[in-house]
């Protein structure tokens, strides 16, 4: 898996660290900070295996909740897929629409 957190909350950055610890393998973080010296994006990559039959949609929901979790609201989060045996990969936007499904799915539960 490879996780772009775009625009994240500065204040925030280790409770996102972990959240995606927390839910996969990731080994390597990188952060780019913009001309005002903030950080933009946070980017991740990890090698491991999606288990108990969770699909790469589930698993991306999954992440997306916990980063937005503690971030503390909404953030960008493109998580690119690469099943290692049968490539390509696929992409998935996690966008202000599915925050709002998401996030309200799981506040009934």
């Amino acid at each position: 898996m490879q996780v772009e957190v775009g625009n994240p909350n500065a204040r925030k950055l280790r409770a996102i660290r972990e959240a995606m610890k927390k839910n996969w393998d990731f080994t390597d973080f990188d952060c780019e900070k913009g001309k005002d010296r903030r950080i933009e994006v946070i980017k991740a990559y990890g090698e491991s295996s999606l288990c108990g039959g969770e699909s790469e949609l589930e698993f991306a929901d999954r992440l997306a909740e916990a980063v937005w979790k503690a971030n503390g609201g909404y953030c960008e989060i493109t998580i690119n897929a690469t099943y290692l045996e049968y490539l390509p990969f696929s992409t998935y936007t996690m966008t202000r629409d599915k925050y709002k499904g998401i996030m309200a799915k799981h506040k009934k539960q």
